[in-house]
């Protein structure tokens, strides 16, 4: 870190040195296409970012120096209208961009040097986005205060309109501060080996700082791999739920067209009894009228008796009226059924068409996933690439390294023999001066590489912010099928409740049925037969069966005993009842047989 600190303040020197001499060239006016001024806004960007702590998302690392600039806002409220402007500009979407559209304000505004001092002011406060060793936080960041208070005296034209500061490379480039060998005088040879052996430590560091780069890419691309296998996994997940709610969906269609079926059968039995029970009443009801009378003539001491079954026969219209309400109530049911049913079946069908979006996403993602493994192959070639290049590179320093070495053995020692040997160190000199050319050009070739890897980078975050997309997508339809899932519970539920209420309703018509069963046992009483009642049997008399909301309870007008509607469909005329009435089969064939023997 001390030795970062200390090469960037000699970097932060040599850079304004430069630019206030190529200003005062110039009229002291500045436009933003002026290289020593690039140059001097890239290393104060790496001053900025010396020590700045990382900061950890999805995607990797990011280091943003625009968080402590912020801070100057609420420090000095002079540049309240630089951070406005800043955030105001729509074509800056980076933290890095805002950086550095603050910075070229600030200079504009003549207050860069005011401004980093009340920042340096208050270290408690950059504590929090800086290191303890950062070149913010020490004695350097004074110091770096001192030397921008001599830009206040140049005047700076900055647009900052249609400038792509986000994506802009922040490489120094330090063919602007390496010297000229030819322009020096033949007595300071020392001042320019030393000068030579500046500018490799400049190289070396700049080779160190490309390493560390090249590993941060690595690991990004490590990064990149993980999230890829489990966006594969989350993938595979996915597919395989959708094909259990497609077999859900299959399984629920299924249900609903027996519950549908189950639901028109019940109506159509309770309809048949219902017609049957009335016109059994009706008949009743008749033959009733006819006994009272006569009832009335022969015994008159009965006539409390009459009386009650009056009212007995005023609670049974009641309940036929009960029943007509009951039938119109269920009347309703069925056609509300009939809505849900098809309501169903609307969203069954938009169920599907979910599923086909999904399936159609799935297959997209699973392409996009194939390029993005191409992409991360031709990455990982680019890097051996950039690996081997650099060792090359590195090979080639050592051996200047070794020449400049010879060179500098050979020279003292002709400085010690002959003095007259100027010319043969020159011409030295000048391979060394081709050498560090030959090492600017593949500098040049390395910051293109560089540039162009950054820009394959943005490609594959821009990939992985579409991915982030997707899933977001995914999981919506996931929503979406739990609230279709909950609908479907509900759905089940009123069925439930209907079908409680239909029991209801049969229990309600048996219990009309009771009371009906108590006037015709009254009857049966007075003609001396017994009369059963429904909670007596449980089973037809004949068949055996037993007796359900579909199989209905059914009494035989002459023997009395309870039969369901198969065993007693038959009907005769019987001398108590006018019309013919319901009885079973066993009473069907012997009255027939007596029919038969008295004819005969």
């Amino acid at each position: 870190m001390m030795e970062e600190r200390a090469n960037l303040m000699h970097m932060m020197k040599l850079s304004i040195k430069v630019l206030l001499q190529s200003a005062l060239s110039l009229g002291r006016s500045l436009d933003a296409d002026h290289a020593p001024l690039q140059q001097f806004f890239v290393v104060m960007e790496h001053c900025l970012k010396h020590g700045l702590k990382v900061k950890k998302s999805f995607i990797g690392q990011n280091k943003s120096f625009f968080g402590p600039l912020e801070l100057v806002e609420k420090l000095c409220p002079e540049a309240s209208d630089i951070a406005t402007s800043v955030r105001n500009l729509p074509e800056l979407k980076t933290a890095v961009g805002r950086g550095r559209a603050w910075l070229y304000l600030a200079l504009m505004q003549k207050k860069l040097a005011d401004y980093l001092k009340v920042l340096i002011d208050n270290k408690h406060l950059l504590s929090e986005f800086y290191e303890p060793e950062a070149l913010m936080m020490e004695e350097e960041g004074m110091v770096l205060v001192g030397l921008l208070v001599g830009l206040n005296v140049l005047d700076a034209n900055l647009c900052l309109k249609g400038e792509d500061l986000d994506s802009q490379v922040g490489v120094i480039d330090f063919s602007l501060y390496l010297k000229d060998m030819q322009d020096l005088d033949g007595g300071k040879e020392h001042e320019r080996i030393t000068d030579v052996l500046d500018q490799k430590n400049y190289v070396e560091e700049l080779n160190r700082h490309l390493s560390c780069t090249v590993g941060d890419l690595q690991t990004k691309i490590d990064g990149l791999e993980k999230t890829n296998s489990k966006l594969q996994e989350e993938l595979s997940a996915a597919t395989d739920r959708i094909f259990s709610l497609q077999e859900e969906q299959q399984q629920l269609r299924e249900q609903n067209e027996l519950i549908r079926e189950r639901s028109e059968k019940s109506v159509e039995i309770t309809k048949q009894d219902t017609k049957v029970e009335l016109e059994t009443y009706k008949q009743t009801r008749q033959g009733l009228d006819k006994m009272y009378s006569d009832v009335w003539k022969q015994l008159k001491e009965e006539k409390k008796v009459h009386l009650e079954l009056e009212k007995e026969l005023e609670l049974q219209i009641g309940m036929k009226t009960e029943m007509e309400i009951a039938m119109k109530l269920l009347e309703k049911d069925t056609h509300e059924k009939q809505d849900t049913l098809v309501a169903l079946r609307q969203q069954l069908e938009e169920v599907k068409a979910i599923n086909l979006q999904m399936f159609h996403k799935v297959q997209d993602t699973e392409s996009s996933l194939q390029q993005k493994d191409e992409v991360i192959a031709s990455f990982e070639e680019k890097i051996s690439q950039i690996m081997s290049s650099m060792k090359q590179m590195e090979e080639r320093l050592q051996h200047s390294e070794r020449a400049r070495q010879g060179a500098e053995e050979r020279g003292r020692q002709l400085q010690r023999e002959l003095g007259g040997r100027s010319g043969v160190l020159q011409e030295q000199l000048s391979q060394l001066q081709g050498q560090c050319s030959s090492l600017e050009k593949e500098l040049k070739s390395e910051k293109e590489q560089r540039q162009a890897l950054q820009r394959e980078l943005q490609c594959e975050k821009d990939t992985s912010s579409l991915l982030r997309a997707e899933l977001q997508q995914v999981d919506g339809l996931k929503r979406e099928l739990r609230a279709l899932q909950d609908e479907k519970a509900e759905l089940q539920k009123v069925c439930d409740e209907q079908e409680q209420a239909l029991q209801e309703m049969g229990l309600h018509l048996s219990q009309s049925k009771l009371k009906m069963e108590d006037i015709k046992e009254v009857n049966k009483a007075l003609k001396g037969h017994t009369w059963l009642k429904d909670d007596e049997a449980t089973h037809c008399k004949q068949c055996e069966k037993e007796f359900s909301i579909s199989r209905r309870k059914h009494h035989c007008r002459n023997c009395g005993h309870i039969f369901c509607n198969t065993c007693s469909s038959s009907e005769l005329a019987l001398p108590s009842y006018p019309r013919p009435v319901r009885v079973c089969d066993s009473c069907h064939s012997l009255l027939l047989q007596r029919c038969s023997s008295t004819g005969s």
